[in-house]
């Protein structure tokens, strides 16, 4: 049953690497780039002092660090304990895997942990402010897809990865999420 799922995932992630085209790699290595999302960022932080002021915005700040920190750490505990090859190293896949970075990354892949951080960030805020924007979930969730999608796509991660990595983010941002109001009500009384 595992040996299928990781069949069924190397396969797939072969057709997924495989659709890129030397005319969209720039667009694709923005989109993976990690200070490509600064504006977001940046414009998350502006919505956030406007709507919970100074105080809230500082402790909201701190969650989100230490969200970032855990689940970027966590993803390095799986990626040494489990030691799953990240696509361009696995010798199944040996000249099949298109690499549109100039190197591969570490060795191991399991889990994304571009993934992990985008779709927590995504789901934090998106709880966070839904009530005071509609559609920013909706907006947050497609930037985080598309990060995610840029992992297969440049050739670093398998679709397993990158889904882990997602609902790792939707566990953590549900925490942290807790976390900041219960930090919040703490300073506050």
């Amino acid at each position: 049953m595992l040996q299928e799922l990781v069949q069924w995932d190397k396969e797939l992630f072969l057709f997924l690497n495989n659709l890129g085209t030397p005319s969209w790699d720039a667009f694709w290595m923005f989109i993976t780039n990690k200070w490509s999302a600064i504006p977001l960022y940046t414009l998350l932080l502006g919505l956030t002092f406007k709507h919970y002021g100074l105080n809230r915005t500082l402790v909201i700040l701190v969650s989100v660090a230490l969200m970032i920190v855990v689940t970027d750490q966590l993803s390095n505990f799986f990626k040494y304990g489990v030691q799953r090859l990240r696509p361009c190293y696995d010798p199944e896949l040996d000249g099949l895997v298109r690499l549109v970075k100039n190197s591969c990354g570490g060795k191991f892949g399991y889990f994304s942990a571009h993934a992990g951080n985008n779709f927590a960030v995504a789901l934090f805020f998106t709880f966070l402010l839904r009530a005071y924007y509609r559609y920013i979930g909706v907006f947050l969730i497609l930037w985080a897809l598309l990060v995610s999608y840029s992992r297969i796509y440049i050739g670093v991660h398998f679709p397993l990865d990158v889904l882990t990595g997602a609902l790792i983010g939707l566990i953590f941002s549900w925490l942290f999420t807790k976390l900041a109001i219960f930090a919040h009500h703490k300073i506050t009384l």
